[in-house]
C-alpha cells in the first residue's frame, strides 16, 4: 500500500511541476501544451540574449501569443517557486 502511495504522490508532483522557462531544455519545454520543437528552440534562442524576468516575457518570443500563453501560464515559472503573473 505504501509503495502505491509513494508512486502516486511522485507522479502527481511531476504532473503539477512547473517548467522554468529560463532553464528548461528543449525536451522539457516541449512538455508544455502547444510548444513543439520550433517554439522550444525559439524560447531557447530568445533567452540566449535576454532573461525572462516574468512569465509574461514569454509573449516576446515569436509564435507565442496571448492564446497560447493563457494555456500554459499556470505551468511555467521563471524561478523555482511560483509563476509570476501580473
Amino acid at each position: 500500500m505504501y509503495k502505491f502511495l509513494f508512486i502516486f504522490l511522485s507522479f502527481m508532483t511531476l504532473l503539477f511541476a512547473q517548467v522554468n522557462i529560463n532553464t528548461a531544455d528543449k525536451k522539457e519545454l516541449m512538455t508544455l501544451e502547444g510548444i513543439g520543437a520550433k517554439k522550444a528552440e525559439a524560447i531557447i534562442e530568445y533567452r540566449s540574449t535576454s532573461k525572462f524576468n516574468s512569465i509574461e516575457d514569454l509573449k516576446k518570443v515569436n509564435g507565442i501569443g496571448d492564446k497560447l500563453f493563457d494555456k500554459i501560464k499556470t505551468s511555467i515559472t521563471v524561478d523555482s517557486k511560483t509563476p509570476q503573473s501580473k
